[in-house]
This record gives structure tokens, sequence and C-alpha cells, in this order.
């Protein structure tokens, strides 16, 4: 979704149809939303069957369903600020994604993957939340930078209701 938004919406903006680019990002959003939550609410039940794919280690098994439970909601995120950054880098600002992501890693991935496999040593499903907590940071700081930048006037995120 990053590249189709990227590219439908650059190409919407350099037409002059910014409510255009603005619904691709909208309806891109609401798919990666839906898809996030259906796969998230799937894998609850399915994990253990997903990670038995890959290994015929039960204790392997048993580790990678406990973390891919948690980290399953990382589809949520992930799917959202992927869309985010495809729409900056359709406005010419890339910056903004390459920022979300190292924040995203600095005060939360590393420290909170670090801090869990501290506190919780017999189990991953902490760690996997705390991978997603990750992507919701960068969530967090992409619609903070939409609204900024369309409360400052930048062109491209202009308030518009027409699709056209």
């Amino acid at each position: 979704m990053l590249s189709t938004v990227s590219a439908l919406g650059a190409q919407n903006i350099g037409a002059g149809k910014v409510g255009r680019a603005q619904q691709t990002l909208r309806y891109a959003l609401a798919m990666t939303f839906g898809f996030g939550i259906t796969v998230s609410i799937f894998t609850q039940y399915a994990a253990y069957d997903i990670v038995a794919l890959f290994t015929y280690d039960a204790a392997v098994i048993v580790a990678g369903e406990a973390y891919l439970q948690g980290y399953i909601f990382d589809c949520i995120f992930a799917g959202i600020h992927f869309c985010f950054s495809g729409y900056f880098c359709a406005c010419g600002r890339s910056e903004i994604s390459f920022l979300h992501n190292i924040a995203s890693i600095v005060t939360a991935r590393i420290p909170l993957v670090y801090l869990t496999s501290i506190w919780y040593p017999m189990t991953l499903f902490p760690m996997g939340l705390a991978t997603a907590a990750g992507s919701l940071v960068s969530v967090v700081i992409c619609i903070g930078a939409f609204l900024y930048l369309r409360g400052h006037g930048s062109p491209a995120f202009a308030k518009s209701d027409a699709a056209a």
C-alpha cells in the first residue's frame, strides 16, 4: 500500500486533485486496517499451526506461538504507517517517513524488546507486543505530522471534501 498510495497520491497531487489523493489515502487506510484486524483475530487462534508450518520442534512452536500472538498486532499499525509514508513521499515529504521509523526504533522497539526480555523471560508474548508498540509510535507520529501539515497550510494536506 505504501507504493500504491505514493504513486496514485503523487499522480493526483501533480494533477491538482488533492482531494482524490487524500481519498486514496483514506481507502488504503481502511483496507489495511480491515486486513490487519482480520489477520490479527485469525492469528490468535491459528498461531500454533502457523508456526508449526516452519518447524517440528515443540518448544520452538510454543515460544513462536506466544510471540506471534503479540506481534501480529503490528499488521494493523504497520499498514497504517505505511499508508501515511506513501502519502508523505507523494507530497515530497519523505523525511517524515525516515524520522518516524527512526523514532519508533529508538523510543519503542529496541528499549521495549530489551525490557520485556528481562521482565518476562519465560514468554515471548510481551516481546511481540513491544514490536507492535513501535509501529503504534509511528502511527501517532504520522497522524500528528499529517494534522500539523494540514494546519499549517501545506497544499497537499489541505482539507478537501471533493474527490474529483
